[in-house]
This record gives C-alpha cells, structure tokens and sequence, in this order.
C-alpha cells in the first residue's frame, strides 16, 4: 500500500474542489438535483482537513486493519452515505423501505446517516482516524471513484470477503468490474453510476439532434449556446474520447491537446461557460441550446420538459462510479459486507433505481425494475442496453503531480 503523507494542495486544485462544493457533483442532492445547493461553509472546513498537517503518516501494509469483528453479537451496521441517494416511504419520509426490510430479513439494524456532502469535506472528517489507526464510528462509506483509489491506496479500507458477497460478485455489471483503481473490485463495490451524455434542447436547436462533442464546438448554429461541466474529468474527458483518444490511456500531450481544442471554442465564443449543475436551469429554459451533463439530471428534466433530449456519442462517453467501502478499523464489517450484497439482488437493487434514477450497477434488474415503473426499465439512462455499456468509458486515475498539473490548465481554460 502507497504510504499517506499530509497532501498540500495547488491553487488550482483549491479552486477545482471550491468549484465542485459551490455547483458541481458535489453540490446535486442525488435526487432532488434541479435544486441548486450551495457548500460554502464546507469548503473551509473541508479543504482545509484536507490539506492539513500534523496528522501520524499510515504505515505501509497497513490496509486491510479490523477491529475484533463484532457482527455476530452487535446486529448493527453504521452506514454513511449521500443526501437522498437512499429510497424514502412516500407516505412516512423517515422510513426507508429497502432497508426496513433488509432489517426484517436479517435482524441486523441500519444506523443510516446521510453525512456526506461532498467527497473533499467527508474525507477530511474522517482522515484524522484512518491516518492514526482508529475506528470511524462508520461500517460502511459511500464515495466517489477518485477519492475510494485514494483512501485504497493509502491502505485505509478493507479488503472484502467474495464468499460474504455472491450477489454482488455475480450479478455486478461488466461495465464496473474492473476498474483501474481496484482490480477485479477487491476492495469496493459501486452503489451508482453516474454518465456524462450530450444533452440538448429541442425547440433551442430548431429540432436538430445534438450527436457529439464536435457538434458543440463547431456547430455556428450553436455559437454562444453551449455549456461544458467544470469537472474537468467529465469535460476533457468527453473531449478525448471525441477526438479519438482513450480517456483511461492518454499521454499529456493528449491532454494539452483536448485543452486546445475547449480554448479555440472558448476564443471563438462558441461556449457559453462552464457550469456545474446549474446548467439544468439554462437547459431547460433554452438559454442552453446544447451541453454535456450528468444522465440523473437528464432523467428528471425530460420528465418534466419534453423538449429536452439527449444523446450517447458514437464514440462513447464518460462514467464514474459512487462506490461503497468498509474502512479500517470497522467493527461489522461482515454485516456491512451482508449489506452490499443486499443491494446487489434485483428487487432491492430495482427500488433503489427506481427512486433516486441513476445508472444501476446490478446486471439482471430490469425485471424487476419493470413491476415497479416501466419507463425506468427501459431507460438507457438508468439501465444501460448492451449497447450503451459497450460506450462507456472511464477516466483513469492521476498521480498526484499530474493531478495538479491538469486543473492548473483547465482552471486557466474555465477562467477559474
């Protein structure tokens, strides 16, 4: 395992995370994203834990560390997780079904806090424990890609049992099996996916079908009517894959060159800004013909708009993952691991999509998905078709120079 030293972070990657915290991925309330949020108080305290000092360096070798596991006597599970990324009873909102009725099936409690409002601000909570060797109070997190390869490579979350996990192992997707930062998921397993597509409006775009990434950039008809995300993943990702490179093996003179390509667009006025999720609003209205956005938003704005369409580029697209881990030290780890695979069997995995409409990582769902809400079943969006997954693209992990060095551009691109 990669030995943890406190991280000082650029100005670049401090704005980057302001950014995401302000109106990026870390600012959607999972379902509810059509309401924007703000996180300015958790920027400092998160970024600040962040880039801190004075915490004990992990030891190598030190992934994998369990407390005595308390399963079989303490029928708990202390469990973590984003706002509203959880199935609510419509009727009484403090009962969540799939997990009332997971604690029927196995008498095992669920302590389900919804704590994490943002990857930086969370990991800066619990990275004083996790550096000194100590218990979260926490069985079970639940994290996006670039934080879970952090916290893996650091040695700070447990390897899991395959036999505590049949479901799961069966029945995971192939589009999230094999990861760059976890291997044949030795140590994570994903709760959502979550797709960069091209979205557009309709009546914006004279009923013209927006099919790429190089129809936003070049498209005059399109000029000053564009939106790009401030994730710069999803941004120059997309703009990779649309100029033939392969978003999880490219070079930095690949990287320099999709940044060309976004600033000529910008120098042009084709792009309109950089936003996070509050381009939903402008897309709706028009005031954004066309952009790249995130697939939850896209579900719940065509629900509402039937003006707004989207689109999966030929050349494919991006996806990333919310993943859950068991961190060291936990105390249930084999009620969490019983968990995860919980939500690996169709019917709950089917309620769980159902309700919050991201991508679902569970293979043999749509069954069951269809006895609930049928359009759900036969979204793209939601349940992707083989075709679908065959487009899907992951970007790869950064070291932690090259990290700084591509929100250093890309900050400079977006003006940040």
């Amino acid at each position: 395992m990669e030995q943890y030293e406190p991280e000082r972070l650029s100005p670049a990657q401090l704005a980057a995370m302001h950014r995401s915290l302000r109106n990026g991925r870390g600012a959607l309330t999972r379902r509810s994203l059509l309401r924007a949020t703000t996180g300015g108080a958790l920027a400092v305290g998160g970024l600040g834990a962040l880039g801190a000092c004075g915490i004990p360096a992990a030891g190598k070798g030190q992934g994998g560390v369990s407390a005595e596991d308390h399963s079989a006597k303490e029928k708990r599970i202390d469990f973590s997780n984003w706002t509203e990324y959880m199935d609510v009873d419509e009727k009484d909102k403090n009962r969540r079904p799939t997990l009332a009725a997971f604690t029927k099936r196995t008498g095992i409690t669920v302590k389900y806090t919804e704590d994490i409002n943002d990857n930086v601000e969370f990991f800066g909570k619990i990275k004083p424990q996790l550096a000194a060797g100590q218990d979260t109070g926490r069985d079970l997190i639940c994290v996006t890609d670039w934080l879970a390869a952090r916290l893996i490579r650091f040695g700070w979350v447990q390897k899991l049992d395959p036999a505590s996990l049949p479901h799961a192992y069966t029945n995971l997707s192939s589009q999230f099996r094999d990861p760059d930062w976890d291997p044949g998921r030795a140590y994570s397993y994903p709760w959502t996916g979550i797709s960069t597509v091209i979205a557009y409006n309709k009546k914006a775009t004279g009923g013209k079908k927006i099919t790429s990434v190089s129809d936003l950039l070049d498209d005059p008809e399109l000029k000053g009517r564009v939106g790009f995300l401030s994730e710069m993943r999803d941004t120059v990702g997309m703009t990779l894959i649309d100029m033939g490179k392969a978003p999880g093996d490219f070079s930095d003179d690949d990287f320099d060159a999709a940044i060309a390509r976004l600033q000529k667009a910008v120098d042009k006025k084709q792009i309109r800004r950089f936003t996070g999720n509050d381009y939903t609003s402008d897309l709706d209205k028009g005031d954004i013909a066309a952009c790249i956005g995130w697939a939850g938003d896209i579900v719940q704005l065509k629900a509402d708009n039937p003006d707004v369409d989207f689109h999966i580029p030929d050349r494919g697209y991006i996806t990333s993952t919310d993943n859950l881990l068991v961190p060291n030290k936990a105390r249930h780890k084999r009620n969490a691991e019983r968990l995860i695979d919980y939500y690996y069997e169709p019917e709950p995995a089917a309620r769980l999509a159902a309700y919050i409409n991201y991508v679902c990582p569970v293979d043999g769902v749509q069954d069951a998905l269809a006895k609930i809400d049928e359009d759900a079943a036969s979204n793209p969006l939601i349940i992707p078709d083989k075709e679908m997954k065959a487009k899907s693209r992951a970007f790869r992990s950064l070291t932690p120079k090259e990290e700084t060095a591509y929100e250093e551009k890309f900050a400079k691109l977006t003006g940040a």
